[in-house]
């Protein structure tokens, strides 16, 4: 139901996608939906939320092992790579996704709320990472933790990786240095 969902809403709009539309994508009965998600606004909550976590298991990101394996690492442009590479992967998936849910925002208040928590949550994992990167002792003294996370959070944004992959043509190499190259020259002292 959520990839018959998600091909909906990415092709028709999140709006022009009524649930009967969903159920009859997924080969089920409208009910099943309801019984599955309650409310249009839940299953895109879940499209979302599946969407970037890349499966449906219930492990919370900073509990996903891509986390550990930042923190496992002493080195904080190595910390920036190994995020890159899941960054990299991540957007791969989520940018059709994205781009409906931004489009949605403009005029379904559901939608907007889905985008803003989304946003949000983006936001307090780049707190944490931003944490974990001044642990390390080389990121610029000048930068608060708040200041770090700002400039993860920015260049983080699934829109960087639009422009650059997808409109632009770049690899996924090249858009995983451009993110290392940025931040480290951003935030780090060398």
């Amino acid at each position: 139901m959520l990839d018959a969902a998600g091909r909906l809403f990415v092709r028709d709009g999140y709006a022009a996608t009524p649930l009967t539309a969903v159920a009859a994508e997924a080969g089920v009965a409208v009910q099943t939906v309801y019984a599955a998600f309650g409310t249009k606004r839940q299953l895109l909550s879940d499209l979302v939320d599946r969407t970037i976590a890349g499966d449906d298991e219930p492990v919370a990101l900073p509990d996903r092992q891509f986390v550990a394996d930042i923190q496992a690492l002493p080195d904080p442009r190595d910390k920036l790579a190994r995020y890159a590479r899941h960054l990299a992967e991540t957007h791969a998936r989520q940018a059709d996704v994205m781009l409906a849910l931004a489009g949605a925002a403009t005029a379904d208040p559901d939608a907007a709320a889905i985008l803003a928590k989304n946003e949000q949550e983006r936001r307090t994992g780049m707190t944490r990472f931003a944490a974990e990167l001044a642990g390390t002792g080389r990121t610029d003294p000048a930068l608060t933790v708040e200041q770090l996370a700002d400039v993860l959070w920015l260049a983080m944004d699934w829109h960087n990786y639009d422009w650059l992959v997808r409109r632009r043509g770049w690899s996924t190499v090249d858009f995983e240095r451009w993110y290392v190259r940025t931040t480290a020259a951003a935030i780090l002292i060398e």
